[in-house]
Formats: structure tokens, C-alpha cells, sequence
């Protein structure tokens, strides 16, 4: 795989650097990506997906794939597979270091159990309301729970009784003691153990509590000796804990970075609201083209490549900022221009009569698949005295400088012949049923001995070999700039509820239209990449009901991010 590498070392590099100039970590460079399989991955993900393998590969190091799999309730092994699958296909490779943070629960347990022999953790019996409403304010501090002061020997009952099954949910839950006062709230006695009775994706039906997130997270770092446990922004003000756990608990501690993580305009990153999406069937599933979900990305036609060229391209920075959806499409674009086979495809079709061309007469021309590949060879296209061109390439009343075609002018088939206008058959409301027209006999490409020169060329199929498909060309799924921000607001001003972002679903988000290819893209396989010539970038999905070709489009021909930039 080849990666470029980065034209100045991002802060993390740096830290890496410190680290390794003092033998921190013995300079080793193990890093980990930590996905919950509670939802697919999306574009995100990738990024830290790329960040995490390529600091490991630089450094000589290893990078784990380690499933936080602490809530059997959001969690199932589809999620599982498909991160699986993604992180192979984005072009990583975790060899054997495949773990689980449900590997460590029986250590975690007796962890927690050392908590509370030391003092440093209890349980409660307040509700989720009340724990919530005694930790105060930012500027207000904490109380201390009415169960704060139960004895070390009290809680260690009580713990194994939450163990076996023998309390109830939400009944109560073992909270970290720290300090109710403290400026940060995550720092304010946070629960680390909760009671869950619901069967585990690996575990079964084993245990009736579960490790928190903060809790299951450092624990299952420290196991594994990682030594830079990279996260997002949002994780910065659960770093105190973070080391605070694994100080209290006298283990090896690795150092936690934290980074602005990707946000992206029209796209939308919360798991939670991809889910929404998927459950309320506004899209057709996880891997439907309009999510930004790596599966989808893939269904799509976004080149692995191009995903981590954007990747490695936006850096790694200390503070969120929104990156321009266009700029994504440009790599994509840009990779794209390089593999994908040039084909002809008519969406709005008009037909031509070349009216000096035998009846049942056929040629076979020979036109190259990819001018930017000189391996790639040449397809064979059929040329017949029937043809169809799109409807916009023909102007009856040309307006100055039109270089397609018009009554008496002329203009070169892709790959064919240059023809002239001679004529029009019209229906009776006056539309243009048919266009007559002669061809050059001596001006195919690659021959041309006419003479005539011509400013335009135009893209066509056979009428008789044209293949029916169906093309589904994607506009943003959301209307607003950054659908991710609060809860839009109502006409009145009011806020609305949380899964009101739907409304800021695009209508017109995909169109579907009928459209006519030539034959060489019969047998096109899944997810091979075309360029539709002049119109954009197009991949085989699945096929319809009736048989027919299905057409993802990728994205289109126009680089508006390279134009503005």
C-alpha cells in the first residue's frame, strides 16, 4: 500500500518523538483502534482508523483492533463483522491482535473489587435522577451520596450480589470514589459498574453487570501495553480518570492524546442518529450510498485509496474545525480519473438516422478504456446505422459558439465518425422524433482523412445493442450545512426533539432515471469503477427486479472543491 507521508509531523508525532528521545516506552510505538460494535463505521472512524495504523507502521510499531464491547444491549455481531470487514478494506491489517474488552472481565471485576477494599469506590442505591442531581453544578459542587459512607466490607457484599443476579437493575451501581467537588464533573464519584441483565454477543449469559465505558476503556489499554491511546476531543476532560483508574490501581499506564475529530458539511456523525436513519427506513440500510458509512462509501464507489488520501490530507489537529464534504470527493475524483474505464452512456435520449449508412451494416470500433492507463487497452463498441445521442447534445437553434450539433453542422461521435445534420422528423406537436444525418466515410478517429474540422465531439450508443439501466445519481442527504449541530429550531423559535434532525433529510437525496449503455458494460461486476463519459462516476450495484443494470452513481465529473480553492 502506498501512503504518502506527511510533509510535517502532526503534534502526535511529536509526543512519539519525546517519547522515544527519553525511552518512555522502551521506544515501542503500540497503538490500538477501540470501535463499540454497537453501529458500521463511518467516515470518522476512518480517519482515526488511518491515523492509528499509519503511526504504527511508521514507528515500526503494532496496532490492535480491540472491540469496547461493554453494553450487550446496542451491541451484536453484525457490527462486529462489518468493522471487521471495513478495516481490511480500507488496507489494514491487525494480524493477530484481535481483542475484546469482554476478554477482561473477570479481571475487571476483581479490579473493581480492589476499589472498593481501598476505599475508593462503593455502591449506591440512589436512582440515575437523584446521582445526577447531587453531582451539581460546573460552579455549583457536588454531594455526597446518602450511601457514600458504607463500609468497605458492606460494598463488597452488596458488589457480589449485584454479580449473581440477586439486585435489579437500576437498583443500584458501584461509583468510583473521588471527589464530589471537583471542577470536573466527570471526576464526581462517576459509576463504574451497572447492572445489565442481557445476554452478551460473547459472554453470554454470564454476567448481570457491566463495566462502564471509562472503567472497561483504560483497564483493557493497560492489558495490553498500548502506549499512546489516541482519541477524539471529547475525550479530553475523561483523561483525569482515565489515570486516575489506572494510578489507584498501581498498573502500567499509557498516555492518552486526544485530537479534533472529522466533521465533515451535509454529514452527519453520530452513531446514534445513523441509527435512526436505518430503523425509520429513511435510508435503505447501513451500506445505503447517501450514509457516510464506510460500507456505504464502498457501495458507493469511494475508493479505499481515496479515503485514506483524505485521511492522511485534512491532518491531525487540536481543535474541531469542518471540513468541506468537496474536498473528499476531490481525492475521490482524482483516484477515480486514474483506474476507471471510460464507457458511453445516453440518460436522455434522442435518435439518430445516419442516413447514408447501409441498412443492417455494422462496424466494430476499437476505443480505448482509459486514456490516463496506456495498459488498459481498448474496448470493441458497435457502430449501426441507428444511434442515440443525449437530447441537449442537439440544438435546433444553436445560440453562438455551440459546438454540438445542429441543423447543417457538423460534430464527431466519440470514437466514430464525424456526421452532419441533414435533417428532422418531427412528431405533431412539433418535438424532435428523429435526426437524419450523414456520416463522413473517410473521418473515423484515428483515420480521419476528411478534412473537415469539427469543435465538438459528442458520446453515443447503438440504438439496436443499447443495453437498458438504471442510474441512481445522489445529491446530499442532508439540507443543512452541519446537521449535526443543536436540534434545529421550529417556526416558533422552539427547539425541537432530539430525532428532529430527520426533517433536514433531502427529499431529492437520490433520483432514479432509466438510461441506455453500450453492450461492453453487460457483465460490468459489482463495484467495478466507470467513468460515464461527460456525465460522472458510476459503479454496478445490484440488480432491479426486471433484470436490468443498477447504476450507483460515485460522484459527478465536477470538481467544485479544486475551483474554489
Amino acid at each position: 500500500m502506498s501512503e504518502k507521508e506527511y510533509i510535517a509531523k502532526n503534534f502526535i508525532e511529536e509526543i512519539i518523538d519525546h517519547d522515544n528521545e527519553t525511552h518512555k516506552y522502551d521506544n515501542r510505538v503500540h497503538t490500538r483502534f477501540p470501535p463499540e460494535p454497537n453501529g458500521y463505521l463511518h467516515i470518522g472512524h476512518a480517519k482515526s482508523i488511518c491515523l492509528n495504523f499509519s503511526l504504527a507502521k511508521k514507528y515500526q510499531g503494532k496496532t490492535n483492533l480491540r472491540f469496547d464491547d461493554t453494553n450487550p444491549t446496542t451491541e451484536d455481531v453484525e457490527y462486529v463483522d462489518s468493522i471487521r470487514n471495513d478495516i481490511r478494506w480500507l488496507g489494514f491489517d491487525w494480524e493477530d491482535r484481535e481483542f475484546y474488552s469482554s476478554d477482561y472481565f473477570d479481571q475487571m471485576y476483581e479490579m473493581a473489587r480492589q476499589l472498593i477494599i481501598k476505599g475508593k469506590a462503593y455502591v449506591d442505591d440512589s436512582s440515575a435522577a437523584e446521582m445526577a442531581d447531587m453531582k451539581g453544578t460546573p460552579t455549583i459542587p457536588g454531594k455526597n451520596s446518602p450511601y457514600y459512607s458504607r463500609s468497605v466490607e458492606e460494598n463488597i457484599s452488596l458488589f457480589e450480589k449485584m454479580k449473581n443476579g440477586e439486585l435489579e437493575e437500576g437498583s443500584c451501581a458501584l461509583r468510583a470514589r473521588i471527589d464530589m467537588a471537583s471542577p470536573n464533573m466527570i471526576m464526581r464519584d462517576p459509576v463504574i459498574y451497572r447492572i445489565k441483565k442481557a445476554t452478551h454477543h460473547r459472554t453470554g449469559d454470564t454476567w448481570n453487570i457491566y463495566p462502564m465505558y471509562d472503567f472497561a476503556h483504560c483497564i483493557s489499554d493497560s492489558i495490553e501495553k498500548i502506549t499512546h491511546s489516541i482519541c477524539t476531543l471529547e475525550f479530553e476532560v475523561h483523561r483525569p480518570l482515565y489515570d486516575w483508574l489506572l494510578i489507584e490501581l498501581g498498573l502500567y499506564r499509557p498516555q492518552q492524546i486526544e485530537f479534533a475529530r472529522l466533521n465533515l458539511t451535509y454529514t452527519m456523525m453520530s452513531k446514534r442518529k445513523l441509527l435512526k436513519l436505518v430503523e425509520s427506513k429513511t435510508v435503505a440500510g447501513w451500506d445505503d450510498p447517501r450514509m457516510p458509512t464506510i460500507s456505504g462509501m464502498r457501495r458507493r464507489g469511494y475508493p479505499a485509496a481515496a479515503i485514506r488520501e483524505f485521511a492522511h490530507g485534512v491532518g491531525i489537529a487540536k481543535r474541531d474545525n469542518m471540513i468541506e464534504v468537496e474536498l473528499l470527493e476531490y481525492h475521490v475524483r482524482e483516484e477515480l480519473n486514474k483506474i476507471a474505464e471510460r464507457v458511453m452512456v445516453v440518460f436522455d435520449p434522442i435518435e439518430i438516422e445516419i442516413t447514408n449508412y447501409a441498412d443492417g451494416k455494422e462496424e466494430t470500433l476499437h476505443i480505448e478504456i482509459n486514456p490516463e492507463d496506456e495498459q488498459a487497452g481498448k474496448r470493441e463498441v458497435p457502430f449501426t446505422k441507428h444511434l442515440l445521442i443525449e437530447s441537449d447534445d442537439f440544438m435546433e437553434v444553436p445560440p453562438p459558439k455551440y459546438f454540438r450539433l445542429s441543423p447543417g453542422g457538423y460534430v464527431r461521435l466519440k470514437g466514430a465518425y464525424i456526421i452532419k445534420c441533414e435533417g428532422l422528423e418531427k412528431n405533431s406537436d412539433g418535438s424532435i422524433r428523429k435526426i437524419l444525418a450523414s456520416y463522413v466515410e473517410n473521418s473515423r478517429s484515428g483515420e480521419d482523412q476528411s478534412g473537415i474540422k469539427v469543435s465538438g465531439t459528442i458520446h453515443w450508443v447503438s440504438a439496436p445493442h443499447a443495453l437498458r439501466a438504471e442510474v441512481r445519481n445522489y445529491n446530499r442527504l442532508f439540507t443543512q450545512l452541519n446537521p449535526s449541530e443543536s436540534n434545529p429550531l421550529d417556526g416558533n423559535g422552539e427547539t425541537n426533539d432530539a430525532d428532529d434532525f430527520l426533517r433536514l433529510v433531502n427529499p431529492e437525496s437520490v433520483k432514479t432515471i432509466q438510461v441506455y449503455a453500450e453492450p461492453y458494460l453487460k457483465n460490468a461486476p459489482v463495484g467495478k469503477a466507470y467513468q460515464f463519459i461527460r456525465k460522472g462516476y458510476y459503479v454496478p450495484d445490484t440488480t432491479s427486479s426486471d433484470g436490468q443494470l443498477v447504476f450507483n452513481q460515485t460522484v459527478a465529473l465536477k470538481d467544485a472543491w479544486k475551483k474554489k480553492n
